[in-house]
C-alpha cells in the first residue's frame, strides 16, 4: 500500500511505508479525544452522557456549553474507531484474497480476532467498571466476525446494506423499543439500548455493523486504487462523500421526524442540533459524525504527501496502538473510579487534567509496545 492513496496506482515504495498513515492519524486523533472522554465519564461529576431518547428528560435537559461541547466532540470516536476496523481488516485481506491465500484459513483468523475482541468487554472492561458492559469492542468484535462472511458480498451489496441500515434502520429499531426507557435485553444487543442495574448494553450490534460493512467498502476500494483498477483518488470520493453527508444531516435534522432516532430537536440552539441520538445511532448521528470522519480523512490524505511521515508522531504512535491504548487508558481511570471511590470527585477541569497527564504519560508505553508487537508477529499480541 503506498504511503498516500494519492499516489500513482503501481507506484513503487519502501515495504516500510506499506501503512496509509493518514488511517493511523486518524485513529490516533480519536484516541486522544476518546481520552477526554473516559476522564469525564470517570472523574467529572457534572459529565453529560444521555444521548438517547432511553433517558426521559434527554429531551428537555440543560446542556451547559463547556461540557455538551466537550461530549459531542468526542462522538466521533466510536464510528471512526468501527468504520476504520473495518477499513484496516479490508486492506489487509482483500490483499490476501487476491494473492490466493485459502478463504478457510482468512475466515478462521478473522473469527479469532473478532472473538477475542469482543470478549473483552465482558471480561476486562466490565471488570474494571464494576458492571457488566457491551460496549464498543463487543460491537466491533461481533462485526469483524460477521465479516468473514459479509466479505464475498459484491460492493454494491455491502453498500446497500450498510446504507440501507443507515436509512432504515429507525423503522427495525422502533419496532422493538418504545422510549423512554430500555428495550428488552435481546432487542438491545442486536438494535437498541439496555441499561438497568449491573447491565449495560450501549453499543447495538446490527447499527455499528453497518459501519464497518462502510469500512470494508473503503479498504476493498483503495486496494483497487493501488492495484489500478480505480480510477477516483480514495480521497476524493471521501471529501465527496462527507461533504454531502453534512448536507444531509442538516435536512433530517432540521425536519425534527424521521431520522432523530426519537431525540428531536427542543429548539434551535446549537446544542439542540448537535444533540443527535448515539445510543443506538441515528440517520443524523450517522450522517454527522460519517461526515466528519470523511472529511478529515481525506484531508489528511491529501496532506501525507505534502508533509511526509513522521514514524515516531504522536497521532502515528497513538493510531498503530490504538487497542493497547484502548485497554491501557480505559482501566487505568475505570479501576480507580470504581473500586477506589473516585467517580465523579471532580469536574470539567479535572478531566482535562487527568487526560492530559495520560496523554503524555502513554506515550513512551505506546512506543515501546509498538515495537514489541513487531518483534512477536505470530504471538497473541497480534489481537491488540
Amino acid at each position: 500500500m503506498p504511503t498516500s492513496t494519492e499516489q500513482p496506482p503501481g507506484a513503487d515504495v519502501p515495504a516500510r511505508r506499506r501503512r496509509v498513515a493518514a488511517i493511523d492519524w486518524m485513529r490516533g486523533l480519536v484516541m486522544i479525544l476518546m481520552t477526554i472522554d473516559h476522564a469525564a465519564m470517570a472523574f467529572d461529576r457534572t459529565h453529560i452522557d444521555e444521548d438517547s431518547a432511553m433517558y426521559a428528560h434527554a429531551t428537555t435537559m440543560a446542556l451547559p456549553a463547556a461540557e455538551f461541547l466537550t461530549r459531542w466532540l468526542t462522538h466521533v470516536c466510536a464510528p471512526t474507531f468501527v468504520f476504520l476496523a473495518g477499513t484496516a481488516l479490508a486492506l489487509s485481506i482483500e490483499r490476501k484474497s487476491a494473492k490466493g491465500a485459502d478463504p478457510w484459513e482468512i475466515d478462521q483468523s478473522i473469527l479469532k480476532r473478532g472473538a477475542f475482541i469482543a470478549l473483552l468487554d465482558p471480561t476486562l472492561i466490565s471488570l474494571g467498571s464494576g458492571k457488566l458492559l457491551f460496549g464498543v469492542l463487543f460491537a466491533i468484535g461481533v462485526s469483524m466476525m460477521c465479516m468473514a462472511a459479509l466479505r464475498r458480498l459484491p460492493t454494491w451489496a455491502l453498500v446497500a446494506l450498510g446504507g440501507g441500515w443507515i436509512a432504515l434502520g429507525e423503522v427495525v429499531t422502533g419496532a422493538v423499543w418504545h422510549p423512554p426507557g430500555s428495550a428488552p435485553p435481546w432487542a438491545a444487543i442486536l438494535f437498541a439500548t439496555y441499561a438497568e442495574g449491573w447491565l449495560v448494553i450501549k453499543y447495538p450490534v446490527v447499527p455499528w455493523l453497518a459501519l464497518m460493512v462502510l469500512g470494508w467498502v473503503l479498504g476493498r476500494y483503495m486496494v483497487q486504487y493501488s492495484a489500478g483498477t480505480a480510477r477516483t483518488a480514495p480521497a476524493t470520493l471521501l471529501l465527496v462523500g462527507g461533504l454531502a453527508s453534512l448536507a444531509l444531516f442538516f435536512v433530517v435534522r432540521w425536519q425534527a421526524g424521521y431520522g432523530d432516532m426519537f431525540l428531536p430537536r427542543a429548539d434551535g440552539s446549537w446544542q439542540q442540533w448537535l444533540h443527535v441520538s448515539k445510543y443506538p445511532p441515528s440517520l443524523t448521528f450517522y450522517t454527522l459524525e460519517l461526515g466528519m470522519v470523511w472529511v478529515l480523512l481525506a484531508l489528511m490524505m491529501r496532506l501525507e504527501p505534502l508533509i511526509g511521515v513522521r514514524d515516531n508522531g504522536l497521532l502515528l504512535v497513538y493510531g498503530q496502538t490504538a487497542m493497547f491504548f484502548y485497554l491501557v487508558h480505559r482501566l487505568v481511570m475505570e479501576v480507580p473510579a470504581t473500586w477506589f471511590g473516585l467517580r465523579g470527585f471532580g469536574d470539567l477541569t479535572t478531566t482535562y487534567i487527568v487526560a492530559a497527564v495520560l496523554l503524555i504519560g502513554l506515550y513512551a508505553p505506546c512506543l515501546w509496545y509498538r515495537s514489541f508487537k513487531a518483534a512477536h508477529p505470530d504471538s497473541l499480541l497480534k489481537y491488540i
